[in-house]
């Protein structure tokens, strides 16, 4: 058998080999196949693009973690997006604009079960502040930037990758606000500052992925992200020169480093929000008398099923798309049929209790019961001249009516108006205030108490009015006609 024996570099042979650099290892040959199947570092720097964030890193990370980088609160920090394609690599898009979408994620991953209700509560906690912005005037070669309203984590822009571009960006949500309150001292959450890039396709719709980085970082109170790493360094300065080789040197700037593409992408709409145009109108999508192939519906995921005749890059892309990434590796080799065939015990024993039942639920399609479904319905004018007519017995109505379900877990007022600007693709903001017809024809308002006690699958007729204290519009929920 063959025996070797590593030496630490830089020091002397005093028979304590306890220590050594991983390069000496691998240049054995005993170990050249594995070395083979580990990325280099050739292999990181044929990367089409590279995003560095101009922040240092914590001098407290040790040598095989990710990097660790302190952002301010409301402070401005740059991203430079660099083309780092070889001659000839990507054609396609030399010459052309490039979509790029910033979003500032949750890192752990219990946080990121409970996403929605977490920046659901910072909305109500922090009303028409925004989690991410960006810092438009200190930007240079960004085109189109975007920030959908309802999405308060995301930002998108345009961009040339053959001309220089550097995009600011502000953080406006600390770490510490998604920290259960205690006596002060808390550990703050850290977050992901995550960057999608895609190119156009046939359709000049920017939807074909082209790379994805990330990198983790910690936010804090103005100045404290200062504070903070000169507390780091001056902790790694009193450590023992042995101890300090266990941890990474602190580096000016972040690379963010290639990643998954986020599962979940919603893109910006391109088309501006509709709008309104008299006192008394009705939304311009969903007409009441309709027929159902010209009704546009809600964008809502589709149920990503995986079957048995799914080739094991098929599975591997399911699991991507449902935020199993950590598992591809163990799941390489594994079919659609493969996959469907283990069981409950199977997974939670491969992956870990919460991952186990997650991933036993996706493959068998199981699908959670709202809390309460309503359906609703637009009131279009020419349905409300019908009503007047039949009313006066001029005509009876004989109208097709086409609803949209809505699907509420929260089962409050906040909950229901964000769904109704999501049906309609506008902002939450312009609707003011939403009343349910009472008795004789009054407007009520829905509370939340109100909603929780509505009758599950209950329909209304959808009718707006605008309010004349704002740019806003009430809406009315109506009985259905019978």
């Amino acid at each position: 058998a063959l025996v070797a024996v590593v030496k630490p570099r830089g020091r002397k042979n005093n028979g304590n080999y306890g220590s050594f650099l991983l390069s000496d290892v691998l240049a054995l040959p005993i170990f050249k196949q594995e070395e083979s199947s580990l990325p280099s570092e050739n292999e990181n720097m044929i990367l089409p693009f590279q995003y560095v964030l101009c922040a240092p890193t914590s001098p407290a990370v040790k040598l095989h973690d990710e990097t660790l980088t302190y952002l301010n609160q409301g402070q401005s920090y740059e991203i430079r997006m660099l083309d780092n394609r070889k001659i000839g690599e990507l054609p396609e898009i030399t010459g052309k604009m490039v979509k790029s979408i910033i979003r500032v994620v949750f890192h752990d991953r219990r946080l990121q079960y409970t996403e929605h209700q977490q920046l659901e509560g910072w909305r109500w906690n922090r009303p028409g502040d925004r989690i991410l912005d960006l810092d438009i005037p200190m930007s240079v070669g960004i085109v189109d930037p975007r920030a959908n309203p309802t999405q308060l984590n995301t930002v998108e822009f345009l961009w040339d990758p053959s001309k220089r571009t550097s995009v600011f960006i502000q953080v406006h949500c600390i770490s510490t606000e998604f920290t259960m309150r205690k006596h002060g001292g808390e550990k703050g959450v850290p977050f992901r500052v995550q960057i999608d890039t895609f190119k156009e396709n046939e359709n000049e719709e920017y939807t074909e992925h082209l790379h994805s980085a990330s990198c983790q970082i910690k936010v804090f109170k103005p100045k404290g992200a200062d504070r903070k790493q000169k507390t780091d360094r001056e902790k790694m300065e009193k450590r023992a020169p042995q101890e300090k080789e266990k941890y990474q040197p602190s580096y000016e700037t972040t690379i963010l480093t290639e990643c998954s593409p986020w599962p979940e992408a919603t893109y910006v709409n391109n088309s501006p929000s509709p709008g309104f145009n008299n006192t008394h109108n009705s939304f311009p999508v969903a007409e009441g008398n309709g027929s159902p192939n010209h009704q546009p519906e809600p964008v809502v995921p589709a149920i990503d099923n995986l079957l048995p005749s799914a080739t094991p890059q098929d599975a591997q892309q399911w699991l991507l798309r449902n935020r199993f990434s950590p598992f591809c590796r163990l799941f390489t080799n594994f079919s659609g049929a493969d996959l469907l065939k283990l069981t409950r015990e199977d997974v939670i024993q491969i992956c870990g209790p919460a991952d186990g039942i997650r991933l036993f639920n996706a493959l068998k399609g199981r699908v959670v019961r709202p809390r309460l479904t309503i359906y609703v319905c637009q009131e279009s004018q020419q349905t409300r001249e019908q009503q007047v007519k039949h009313e006066n017995g001029d005509a009876a109505i004989n109208t097709f009516f086409v609803y949209h379900a809505i699907y509420l877990e929260e089962l409050t007022a906040a909950e229901l108006t964000e769904k109704l600007a999501q049906l309609f693709n506008i902002s939450p903001r312009q609707i003011s205030q939403i009343f349910k017809q009472g008795p004789t024809g009054i407007h009520v308002l829905v509370s939340d108490e109100m909603i929780q006690n509505f009758q599950d699958e209950v329909c209304f007729v959808l009718d707006t009015m605008k309010d004349d204290t704002n740019d806003g519009y009430h809406i009315i929920l109506k009985k259905c006609p019978r």
